[in-house]
């Protein structure tokens, strides 16, 4: 039977899984990497690049090199969040004829999905590579938070990328698997709190053994589309930006290859302070004026990066509570908490999530390759693989139909466990 494969379709970063002699196994790309970023540039000559190699060249290409597109796919134009992303890119986002948010290369119009499916085609050669057979199937991960435009868009974006989805499940749900497979013990409730590169989602999850089969459900899921470590990385550069301007004078705000190499530097500085105290961020020659070449050279401190980003953690606060509520859970009913997204490796967010429920987050799931390893579990499930594992993930969202007046009709509310279906006469 062929392979079904597991993929985090991340907005920084994407992983692919499969399930080998029992056990869930991360492939390594072609770089030899086990995460591949999730960058598509377009070079002069016409070649289009994926992955490390796209990111590499990103400072010297900035209009042309494509990140993130995951904050865009399934999205209006008019869209808040798509307004506020137009002034994060240094690429061309544009309005579709549909009204949909596309993105504009070398003059070429592109949907969102047509970029994340040349992702997905490096993840299907990374599996197909590794199996030496051709990968048709997938199970393809989302944020939980997303709406049901979204979820078809990500569809899309596996179908152009010659991939049959047979499922699109949700992240922290695909994180509980990882968690829970190979886990003993009786009935317990946790939480995924999972903060990646452009996401937050929580969600509250019970694993429980019913008649043998161990059960992940769903109690209530929560979350913001538009928050994660791309906005922490816009608070370091724009910091460092300011600093710099006081300096020397000189605003590189509107010099977008400066800019390209000011978020490289902001990356390597928020990873380096989750392990130190203090990072030098040193950049010769970032521009020049009349008196000659600038050199930036600016100390930021794990102090210092704690105060630019702390309302963004505080933004986490919230949407967890409102998952406890919804779920009916009190913080001591959660036994444990597990950390997913690379950003949930910077002590802030870690003291935060430790405050909130009040004991410390699991240390043992890698925050990087939880949610494709739970992909991978999943399509191990669908391929008959993976036996007495039961999934029951909930809608995040309430849906319903507009009726009468222009109201929105509630058909089934939010944090109802699917596939479900409602009817109802108008």
């Amino acid at each position: 039977m062929a392979k079904v494969i597991g993929i985090d379709l991340g907005t920084t970063n994407s992983c692919v899984a499969i399930m080998e002699g029992g056990k869930p196994r991360v492939i390594e790309n072609s770089e030899g990497d086990r995460t591949t970023p999730s960058i598509v540039a377009f070079t002069k000559d016409g070649e289009v690049l994926v992955g490390q190699p796209a990111k590499r060249q990103a400072v010297t290409n900035p209009p042309n090199t494509l990140f993130a597109i995951k904050r865009l796919i399934g999205r209006k134009f008019e869209d808040e969040v798509v307004r506020r992303d137009i002034k994060m890119v240094p690429y061309k986002i544009m309005r579709a004829d549909n009204g949909d948010a596309w993105v504009e290369v070398q003059g070429k119009k592109m949907a969102p999905p047509e970029i994340s499916a040349r992702v997905l085609m490096k993840m299907k050669k990374t599996a197909e590579d590794y199996l030496g057979e051709t990968v048709t199937e997938a199970v393809i991960t989302v944020p939980a938070y997303f709406n049901d435009s979204q979820r078809q868009a990500t569809k899309d974006a596996g179908r152009i990328a010659g991939l049959t989805v047979k499922r699109i499940i949700n992240e922290p749900t695909a994180a509980a698997l990882a968690y829970g497979l190979d886990k003993q013990g009786g009935d317990r409730k946790i939480a995924v709190y999972d903060l990646g590169g452009g996401t937050f989602d929580v969600s509250i999850i019970e694993i429980a053994q019913v008649d043998g089969e161990r059960q992940f459900e769903v109690l209530s899921t929560n979350g913001d589309t538009f928050l994660g470590g791309e906005d922490f990385d816009l608070r370091i550069i724009n910091y460092l930006a300011e600093q710099f301007q006081k300096e020397s004078g000189v605003d590189v705000r509107n010099d977008p290859l400066a800019m390209q190499r000011l978020k490289e530097a902001a990356e390597k500085a928020k990873i380096e302070l989750s392990s130190t105290q203090q990072s030098d961020v040193n950049l010769p020659y970032i521009t020049a004026d009349a008196s000659g070449p600038k050199h930036l050279n600016i100390k930021l401190t794990r102090a210092k990066l704690d105060s630019l980003v702390e309302d963004l953690v505080q933004k986490t606060v919230e949407p967890c509570r409102i998952a406890m509520k919804d779920a009916g859970v009190s913080t001591s009913d959660i036994a444990e908490v597990i950390l997913v997204g690379g950003q949930t490796r910077m002590p802030l967010v870690q003291k935060y999530v430790k405050d909130l429920f009040g004991k410390e987050p699991r240390k043992d799931v890698n925050p990087d390759e939880a949610v494709a390893v739970g992909a991978g579990i999943q399509a191990g499930v669908l391929a008959g693989e993976v036996k007495d594992v039961l999934l029951l993930d909930v809608t995040p969202l309430s849906l319903g139909i507009e009726t009468l007046g222009g109201v929105m009709t509630k058909l089934i509310e939010k944090n109802t466990t699917i596939p479900t279906r409602a009817s109802n006469v108008f």
